[in-house]
């Protein structure tokens, strides 16, 4: 049970009891008519429907059939009780006000609220034709203030154990909302981080060996490119912040410059035959090609062994397809975070996307991805 559950409780446990307030109308006949065994049957009474109170108060959010019984024996105790203390009408109300929160169905509420009305006026046709002369009688203006007060009060209660329910199953969704919420974005930040840290931890590694075979050979340029060690290095600071917070990256355009320089420290050759008009790209698009593009470019560093990278954006009657190919050799390709981060980044986005090895003599690998017809994603 949540927090807000349990204030609820709270909130709910305390208004209950003040409802008793309304068991002091069975003490107004005594006090009209005092008598020792009117006293004593009244108290007795009380005790009883305090027991049952407080069962009912403990069961009737709860699915069992125990509070069923509970609000049955309130009813029983006040055809028990009517008879001698005309202000027993109170229990009446008490189990018209129980079932609408008992029973979920209003139809069925109103139909037992009925017949309750009808056992009240049932049992004063019994005291006042079939016995008239008994030691009990109940007269019609309490019989009939009785079946007032019950419809009333159950009546008014389907509206509030309705709306009760209803702000339940809102309060429900909505923590259901902010788990799937959180979740999804526990998601994100972990495909996020590995293709961030993936791509530039893999830039720095390259970028310390060259620097590392180069100290002998020229020291110049190895303090260079450790420089640029540096410099990759807080950038990758900076994007795993932006990352955590959810970023956009710069744009297409950017990411195949930094592509570029990536394969360049890796001695293989980018060859992009297109740029993409942003216009013909949501910033939800771009950045999903962009981050797909990084993790490509990881993967044909890390693992390719290649010499040659192309890169084609492609734009025909409304479709956009950026393809990325390489002539290295992938050992046989299981999807990982990287790739199934991909995936599910186009496919978010309506796309299509497809990995293919050995495009040519057992060589190199194909990434096509596909996003939606223009129309149809502007729709």
């Amino acid at each position: 049970m949540s927090i807000t559950d349990l204030n609820s409780e709270r909130r709910h446990g305390r208004w209950a009891w003040m409802w008793l307030a309304y068991t002091g109308f069975i003490f107004i006949q005594p006090l009209m008519e005092p008598s020792r065994s009117l006293w004593l049957g009244t108290i007795s009474c009380l005790i009883v429907f305090l027991a049952i109170f407080w069962n009912l108060f403990r069961a009737i959010r709860k699915p069992s059939s125990t509070r069923y019984w509970l609000v049955a024996a309130t009813f029983v105790l006040g055809l028990v009780t009517f008879p001698w203390n005309q202000g027993a009408s109170t229990f009446f109300a008490y189990t018209g006000a129980y079932l609408p929160f008992v029973i979920h169905s209003a139809r069925r509420v109103v139909a037992l609220l009925v017949a309750e009305c009808l056992l009240i006026l049932g049992e004063c046709t019994v005291f006042n034709v079939v016995v008239p002369h008994g030691p009990f009688h109940i007269d019609w203006p309490n019989a009939c203030v009785a079946v007032f007060i019950t419809i009333v009060v159950g009546g008014g209660n389907i509206y509030f154990a309705q709306q009760r329910r209803a702000d339940d199953k809102l309060r429900a969704a909505l923590e259901e909302n902010v788990t799937l919420a959180a979740v999804a974005e526990r998601e994100r930040i972990a495909r996020d981080l590995h293709d961030v840290l993936g791509h530039t931890l893999s830039v720095i590694v390259l970028k310390a060996e060259l620097a590392g075979r180069l100290v002998p050979l020229d020291p110049a340029r190895a303090i260079a490119e450790m420089a640029d060690v540096e410099r990759t290095s807080r950038a990758a600071l900076a994007e795993i912040r932006e990352a955590i917070g959810g970023y956009r990256l710069l744009g297409l355009t950017a990411e195949i410059a930094a592509a570029r320089r990536t394969l360049d420290a890796a001695s293989v050759t980018l060859v992009a035959e297109c740029n993409p008009d942003r216009n013909t790209l949501t910033p939800e698009e771009e950045t999903a090609l962009a981050l797909a593009l990084r993790e490509a470019v990881t993967n044909i560093v890390r693992h390719a062994r290649a010499t040659t990278c192309r890169l084609r954006f492609i734009t025909k009657d409304g479709q956009r397809s950026l393809v990325v190919e390489d002539d290295g050799q992938h050992a046989t390709v299981c999807e990982g975070n990287g790739l199934r981060g991909m995936r599910e980044r186009i496919e978010s986005l309506g796309g299509r996307f497809s990995f293919e090895c050995g495009i040519e003599h057992n060589h190199g690998t194909r990434l096509t991805l596909d996003l939606p017809h223009r129309e149809a994603a502007s729709s």
